[in-house]
């Protein structure tokens, strides 16, 4: 153990991009402008442990509103593993959560220390990737998101997730992300956001009333991008996962949506794609 207790306190914009940093280096592949676009969620949210003035440890402990928070990017540093301060900073995480029902995706090796601190599996969700081929699905109704459709966007966004994250939604639908939606008259059916990873690029999220857009959308934003693609799904859109199969997308790594507290209501028919593993 350290010979005292690590500080933990709120991080800066700079610091964060550190966390997102060790983020790279652990494999999770964020996106090229996350530091920025992620303090838009909650700026009191990313959390540091700090000994002798160096950060060794942080998380980020999301509080979209009084009944609902998220967990992730959770890293210690690797020379200081062993030593409490993780668990100094998920602690305080925790504290700042308070008792908001608590939303995390833990990879497999995780899910049994989460499970011992009150989190309970309630769905997995797939990583795939590639570069789709091409297909017949009609992308006519496929256009990038103008900005009257916004408000739309951020409606549908509202039954799709569990809280209210109008501010973040809105900083995530712009550059250098790239959003698509699908329309029908003046109604919104769907949209999906791609942004610029260290490697490829990754979607997220995917809304849409039915799967056959959520394919137009995911063509669109696989032929917007130009590059390898990454998509987290959940489990349950078989019929989905199958035709991103045919169209060559492979399947990854597998987590588990956890959740400590009543699981939150929403339409899950439409999600096809979460918007990150770090925010929800």
């Amino acid at each position: 153990m350290p010979a005292s207790p690590p500080l933990v306190r709120p991080l800066t914009a700079r610091e964060t991009g550190t966390l997102i940093d060790w983020a790279a280096t652990e494999g999770w592949n964020p996106g090229l402008a996350d530091a920025e676009v992620f303090q838009a969620a909650d700026r009191e949210g990313f959390l540091g442990a700090f000994v002798d003035g160096e950060m060794a440890a942080g998380i980020a402990a999301t509080a979209y509103d009084a009944s609902f928070g998220f967990v992730g990017l959770y890293i210690c540093r690797p020379d200081l593993r062993g030593r409490g301060i993780g668990k100094a900073v998920w602690d305080a995480g925790m504290a700042r959560l308070g008792g908001r029902t608590i939303g995390l995706d833990g990879v497999r090796e995780q899910q049994a220390n989460y499970r011992s601190a009150g989190f309970v599996a309630d769905h997995e969700t797939v990583r795939f990737s590639g570069r789709p081929a091409p297909g017949e699905d009609d992308r006519a109704a496929v256009r990038p998101l103008a900005p009257e459709r916004v408000e739309q966007a951020v409606a549908l966004d509202r039954r799709c997730f569990p809280a209210r994250r109008d501010d973040f939604l809105r900083t995530w639908l712009a550059q250098p992300h790239i959003a698509m939606a699908s329309t029908a008259g003046e109604m919104l059916t769907g949209f999906g956001v791609v942004r610029p990873c260290r490697e490829g690029w990754k979607i997220g999220p995917l809304f849409a009333d039915d799967e056959t857009l959520a394919m137009q959308i995911l063509r669109a934003l696989a032929g917007a991008c130009g590059g390898e693609i990454h998509i987290d799904v959940p489990a349950n859109q078989t019929s989905f996962t199958a035709r991103i199969l045919a169209a060559g997308l492979t399947p990854g790594f597998r987590t588990a949506r956890m959740y400590r507290g009543p699981a939150p209501r929403t339409d899950r028919s439409r999600v096809f794609g979460i918007t990150t593993l770090e925010l929800g």
